[in-house]
């Protein structure tokens, strides 16, 4: 499949990138400026400015034959209303224009939920949950896209030991293996469809933990 990942100079972008071409498929290493140092042949750097126009985008878009976007974009703080939230809902318009349907967004546990961000960790996030909660709602209300949420707390830069736990009670932490390896897993599991999936590091395999999803 062609497969653009959105944000992939980021943290987990950038690993997905690298996942997903592993897996044999076409990848689109969607960011802003061509800074992306990948070697893989699968891999092509596609020039794309969350900041532009709807337009501009849709354009972007249609140059290219896209079957799934993955959106795993952010500002680390810095411009949450125009990249994670605005951003993330231009993505979604010019993906309805352009006729893709499957779209994988990376959110943020409990992001739909704001009752619960004065838990743990969370407290300190507001204003970053405030921005994902508006984009997760818009691709659950209003783009009429197949989409799947991932929602996995706090994110560590640690070996993923390919186990998780998923509808999860409590704000906990996740490696950054585990979420990429969850976000390429969901590829295979159209039982994901139209869900939103809390997430956190556990002793379930990632696609068992998948399979477990209710559609």
């Amino acid at each position: 499949m062609n497969i653009l990942v959105v944000g992939a100079n980021g943290r987990v972008g950038s690993h997905l990138v690298k996942t997903l071409a592993e897996m044999g498929h076409s990848v689109f290493a969607g960011a802003r400026k061509d800074s992306l140092s990948f070697t893989n042949p699968s891999i092509q750097f596609f020039e794309l400015d969350l900041l532009a126009d709807l337009q501009k985008i849709i354009q972007r878009f249609e140059s290219v034959n896209i079957d799934i976007i993955y959106f795993t974009a952010g500002s680390r703080g810095k411009n949450l209303l125009q990249v994670d939230a605005f951003g993330a809902v231009k993505v979604m318009q010019a993906a309805k224009a352009v006729g893709i349907r499957r779209f994988i967004m990376l959110s943020s546990v409990f992001a739909l939920q704001p009752e619960r961000w004065g838990e743990s960790f969370l407290q300190n996030i507001t204003d970053y949950n405030i921005a994902k909660f508006f984009a997760d709602h818009w691709l659950v209300h209003q783009s009429n896209l197949d989409f799947t949420i991932l929602q996995p707390g706090a994110l560590q830069e640690k070996l993923g030991s390919g186990r998780i736990k998923i509808n999860v009670s409590e704000p906990l932490s996740n490696s950054i293996d585990n979420v990429v390896e969850t976000l390429a897993g969901i590829l295979s599991a159209p039982n994901t469809i139209g869900q939103v999936i809390t997430m956190a590091d556990g002793d379930i395999p990632i696609i068992e933990a998948l399979n477990q999803v209710s559609p």
